[in-house]
Order: structure tokens, then C-alpha cells, then sequence
């Protein structure tokens, strides 16, 4: 979805479809004279209030009601969200003149991190949702707090941008609350496996598109974390590697240290092994 903003708007095609001259005249009337987007603005502060609120608003609906139904109409809430907003996406350029097929490919992390997320909401399943918390809070949250955005309030694009990584981040904490979800050791191994696949299938598409998804022909325009990494290309990409396996481990990390603490309660906090105990043996300082 990061596409959206480096895409050109040109005027309607005179082959467009009815439908997609009408939805993207509907868009331009709202978005004339779109402000500029200001970081940790009040907009942006509202978004991120609102990506930290929503997901415990909905938890404690869910653990109200104790109904599984509720949290199917909720999980199915959320897909529907990600799922309309990146349609309405592809029909507002597609209704702007954007019909060349390489800048509508659906290769950002974050149109991965969205089937991802929705997939891991309906099965449930551990390991799905391992991979949508490392790219959806790992990738997302970073694009959340320093957006490649343009366009402030109440502009479609804003709106659009925040819809696709928020929700992600939302339908992620709601699956770690009412699921019990969490990342596990070899998660971190599996996940990064993962971002091995999408480096190579994204690489390959870039190198023949000519397009940026994933940021992997050069940084983005907007300042981010990938603006402190080399301006070599090759070296660029492989500390984007470390980069994300430093996120992952960053992410585990809490994990980690409750994992420790409940183990150094279990053993009633030393570090010492316990002697086995020998029958008819009486104990030290018995």
C-alpha cells in the first residue's frame, strides 16, 4: 500500500469503466485542496491513540460476551476493513490512470502482512500468526510512527495508508488477547525464512519493474530507520537483513524476559541445581 504514495495522479483515461470514473470523481471532490501531512500532528496522534485502543476495546468485547460468535463478527470486521480499503485503493489509481500492471503489484510487506493477518484471525493457527506478528508489528508499527505519506487529514490517502498498517497491528494484538498468541524461539527462525522468500520474490520484481516495492531499490523518500543504512546498494540490502533480524529479536525480546522470570520463580529464584534426593538419606541440614 506504501505505492500509493509514489504513484503519479493523471487525469481519467478515456477507456476507464463508468464505475471507476465515478468512484475516483466522488474521491477527487474530497481530497482537493489536501493538506500536508504533519508527523505527531493531531491527526497522526489520534491514529496511533486510536492502533493502541482498538484492539483492547474489542478484546474486552469479546471476554464480556465470552461469545464466539461476537469474535467472528469481529474478526470478520477486520478482514472486511483490509479487504475494502485496498480494493477502493486498486479502483481510485486505476481511476487516476494508472493502468500499467507493475505499480499495482501487490509486493509491499505490508499487502503481505494483510493476507497474513486475516488468514491467521479465521484459522487460528500458531503458525500463521507468528508470521503476522513479526511483519505486522516488526514492518508496520515502523511505518505507522514515521509514515512515507504526503497527505495529511482528511485526505483518501491518508486515510487509505493508516487503514492498511493500522488494522494489521490491530487484528495482530486482538489475536495475542483473545487467542493467547505469542512468538516462540524458533519462531524467530521460521519468520525470517519467510522474509527470505518475500526479499527474493520482491527483488526479482523490482529488478524488472523498476518499481520500489519493498524499498529495496533505494530508501524511502520520507525519513525512516532505512535512511541510517548505507547508500551502497549491496551493502544497503544486506544491512536490511540485520535490520530485520534485530527487529525480530527486539520483538521476542519481552517474551524472553517473562519466560525467565516465571522460570526463576519456578525454581524459587536460584540458579542453583537442585541435588536429587536419595531415599533413606537424610537432607543437608536435616
Amino acid at each position: 500500500m506504501d505505492r500509493v504514495l509514489r504513484t503519479r495522479w493523471y487525469s481519467h483515461p478515456q477507456k476507464a469503466d463508468l464505475f471507476s470514473i465515478v468512484f475516483g470523481e466522488a474521491i477527487h471532490l474530497v481530497m482537493n485542496d489536501a493538506p500536508q501531512f504533519h508527523p505527531y500532528g493531531p491527526p497522526h496522534l489520534t491514529v496511533i491513540f486510536l492502533t493502541i485502543v482498538l484492539p483492547f476495546a474489542l478484546a474486552a468485547v469479546v471476554w464480556r460476551t465470552k461469545s464466539h460468535r461476537v469474535e467472528r463478527a469481529i474478526i470478520a470486521a477486520l478482514s472486511a476493513v483490509l479487504v475494502l480499503n485496498y480494493v477502493a485503493y486498486l479502483i481510485f489509481i486505476r481511476s487516476h490512470g494508472v493502468v500499467d500492471w507493475r505499480q499495482m503489484l501487490p509486493l509491499q510487506m505490508c499487502d503481505w502482512g494483510m493476507v497474513v493477518v486475516i488468514v491467521a484471525m479465521w484459522t487460528g493457527k500458531q503458525r500463521w500468526f507468528e508470521v503476522a506478528y513479526f511483519w505486522g508489528i516488526g514492518g508496520t508499527v515502523q511505518a505507522v510512527l514515521t509514515p512515507n505519506l504526503r497527505f495529511g487529514f482528511p485526505d483518501w490517502r491518508f486515510i487509505s495508508f493508516f487503514t492498511s498498517h493500522c488494522g494489521i497491528i490491530i487484528g495482530v494484538v486482538f489475536l495475542m488477547l483473545t487467542r493467547r498468541h505469542r512468538p516462540y524461539p524458533m519462531s524467530i527462525v521460521r519468520v525470517f525464512l519467510w522474509s527470505e522468500f518475500y526479499f527474493v520474490v520482491t527483488f526479482i520484481a523490482d529488478e524488472l519493474t523498476g518499481f520500489n516495492y519493498g524499498f529495496l531499490l533505494h530508501k524511502p523518500e520520507a525519513f525512516s530507520v532505512l535512511n541510517f543504512l548505507s547508500d551502497s546498494r549491496p551493502l544497503y540490502l544486506l544491512q536490511m537483513h540485520g535490520l530485520a533480524l534485530t527487529f525480530f529479536l527486539g520483538l521476542y525480546a519481552p517474551f524472553a524476559i517473562v519466560d525467565l522470570v516465571k522460570a526463576g520463580r519456578s525454581t524459587g529464584g536460584s540458579t542453583k541445581p537442585r541435588l536429587p534426593e536419595v531415599r533413606g538419606m537424610p537432607r543437608s541440614g536435616d
